[in-house]
């Protein structure tokens, strides 16, 4: 393709891409919103109508009892699936819910399949697209295999099988998200030292001291982001390209 050519598309693009963030942008914050108030709107409703005897300092005392033990996931997660998802993807992810053992691994998949580098315009497309498709089968499958089939479903798998089920899905779905995103991102030198912050947090810091169990992620996510910054390589950074979705 010619220089004359590209030079148009390449202008296209990048009107396209910016069009793309500032709509997403707009309507992310708006649904962002309408979801708070509608989340919101049940407690408050509780609270000021219903006549239920709840002061102020009652409500201050049970914030602080959530925050001790989620403040610091509302700042990990934002900070660690931004790179993944992009922003478009973010305002998806956080109104959908179970990102990490859902959304994260659909992202990354696709983003894997499409060969689409992490942090690019092409991997935040199809970190969206996969997000619609995975919300799509959840609810698709939710509908059949609960709303329709869901107790009877329980009455025929034995106990057991449950058991077995509550105990290794998760840390099967959750282990398969991190070699994708081992393979995806192809930082080796990040991968070894998440994996060794990690092993020093789980075997040395905790055991000598459990109270730090409730931010036990934030210290391995720091741990893993300062040493990769400390120990990154010099590159000399070189004139922007041109943003291509193909």
């Amino acid at each position: 393709m010619s220089s004359t050519t590209s030079a148009p598309i390449t202008t296209t693009t990048n009107s396209a891409m910016a069009e793309f963030g500032r709509t997403t942008s707009r309507w992310g914050q708006i649904t962002m919103i309408c979801g708070l108030l509608i989340s919101v709107a049940g407690p408050l409703f509780l609270v000021f109508v219903s006549g239920l005897d709840i002061g102020p300092a009652q409500l201050w005392i049970a914030f602080a009892a959530v925050a001790a033990t989620f403040g610091i996931i509302w700042i990990v997660e934002p900070v660690t699936y931004y790179p993944i998802l992009g922003p478009a993807a973010m305002y998806q992810a956080f109104m959908i819910g179970n990102i990490s053992n859902k959304l994260l691994p659909a992202a990354l998949i696709a983003q894997t399949n499409i060969g689409a580098k992490p942090g690019s315009k092409r991997a935040e497309l199809a970190a969206v697209v996969a997000i619609c498709g995975a919300a799509a089968v959840h609810l698709i499958s939710l509908a059949i295999f609960v709303g329709l089939l869901g107790s009877w479903l329980i009455s025929v798998i034995p106990p057991s099988v449950l058991l077995v089920t509550r105990l290794y899905v998760l840390p099967a779905v959750l282990g398969a998200v991190l070699v994708q995103a081992i393979v995806s991102m192809k930082q080796p030198r990040t991968t070894v030292f998440a994996l060794l912050v990690s092993a020093v947090v789980v075997f040395v810091v905790l055991p000598l001291v459990p109270s730090l169990a409730v931010v036990s992620t934030a210290i391995a996510v720091l741990g893993t982001i300062l040493l990769a910054w400390f120990f990154r390589g010099k590159t000399t950074i070189t004139d922007a390209k041109p943003i291509h979705i193909e």
